[in-house]
């Protein structure tokens, strides 16, 4: 691999651009892009600012100027595509879900792992500043023991009866939508800010329009913890004037935290006697932190700057370093764990136990 990475990246969607922007940003190139047909491929070489255009998938993945490959494409075609680029014994970055199903899953994970590539899924919301301060400071147990977990996940881009897209359609973007779009964002980032892992949970599925009857426009979720924890989620596509308010609050006998990307810049910090608003900057959060917050305090950091900073991550990892919270194959299985023991509690109105 030369030093500048150079990526491929299999579909020219708006996840596409927002890849291709992050490669540059991360000091990459884009070398080669694939897209659906010819015609949306050589599109895409000007949309995306690639080198050139791939005479197909196969061509790109295993072409000499590719040292990686993004998956940017409908959900049902990840676990094929992955599958190539690992055989290809390259560094894969794939979009969520990692795969439809469970056994899919577990399976490219375990290809990953024999073919020893280095193979990534873009949990992003990891890489807010604000979030790795959180997670520093449950850490070094400042909250005490955290006793309660709860959130939500909502946006509002199906709020009309006529919206859709392939997502809507079960064959094509999985069983669950809004839960497994957005709710495995959410319960991602709780895990890896608290170091709790769900063990056991109740889920109820809703429509707010019947024609989209193939999967649920929202869900809420109730679970418990390894470490005795209680938890709900509230995750809805469907809530008008809600773009993506991912938001959390966890919850310490001593402090709790509470997180809105939607206004990313500051970490909020509640106590018994008085609550904080720490700014994001530099040189107001600590060491663990202060690497992703880039800028000073009041120079808005958002989406794409945490995007950048996993695939940041992501080729340093590739380059033989050892960055923190990497996101891997092992966290999209667990996404596809955690989907399917809500599909399976909302179907049976009972309560799931999710395997470890």
């Amino acid at each position: 691999m030369v030093d500048r990475f150079r990526a491929g990246i299999i579909g020219a969607g708006f996840i596409g651009g927002v890849h291709a922007h992050a490669v540059r940003a991360a000091g990459g190139l884009v070398a080669a892009v694939a897209d659906h047909t010819p015609e949306s491929t050589e599109r895409a070489v000007g949309v995306l600012g690639a080198e050139r255009a791939a005479v197909s998938v196969e061509e790109l993945v295993h072409a000499d100027d590719v040292d990686g490959v993004h998956i940017c494409t409908p959900n049902h075609t990840h676990a094929a595509l992955a599958e190539v680029v690992i055989a290809a014994g390259k560094p894969v970055i794939c979009e969520k879900p990692l795969a439809t199903t469970v056994q899919d899953a577990r399976r490219l994970t375990e290809l990953a792992q024999d073919a020893d590539v280095v193979a990534c899924v873009p949990f992003v919301y990891r890489f807010y500043p604000a979030v790795r301060e959180a997670r520093a400071r449950i850490a070094a147990g400042e909250a005490g023991p955290l006793w309660l977990l709860h959130g939500s996940y909502l946006q509002d881009w199906l709020a009309s009866a006529g919206a859709t897209n392939w997502r809507v359609d079960p064959a094509l973007g999985g069983a669950s939508r809004a839960f497994g779009d957005i709710g495995v964002h959410w319960c991602d980032l709780m895990e890896f800010v608290t170091g709790h892992r769900i063990t056991r949970l109740a889920a109820r599925m809703g429509l707010a329009f019947a024609n989209r009857a193939g999967t649920e426009d929202g869900a809420a979720v109730v679970f418990d913890t390894d470490q005795g924890a209680t938890g709900s989620v509230v995750v809805s596509q469907v809530s008008p004037g809600r773009k993506n308010r991912l938001w959390f609050s966890f919850d310490g006998p001593a402090a709790s935290y509470s997180f809105d990307q939607e206004l990313p810049d500051s970490l909020w910090v509640g106590g018994t006697a008085h609550n904080q608003v720490v700014m994001r900057g530099p040189d107001t959060f600590g060491e663990a932190a202060a690497g992703y917050a880039r800028l000073p305090a009041g120079h808005p950091q958002g989406y794409q700057d945490s995007f950048t900073a996993f695939v940041s991550d992501v080729y340093a990892k590739v380059a033989g370093r050892k960055p923190d919270g990497l996101p891997t194959f092992a966290d999209g299985l667990r996404a596809a764990v955690l989907t399917q023991a809500v599909v399976e509690a909302a179907t049976e109105q009972t309560w799931v136990e999710v395997p470890a």
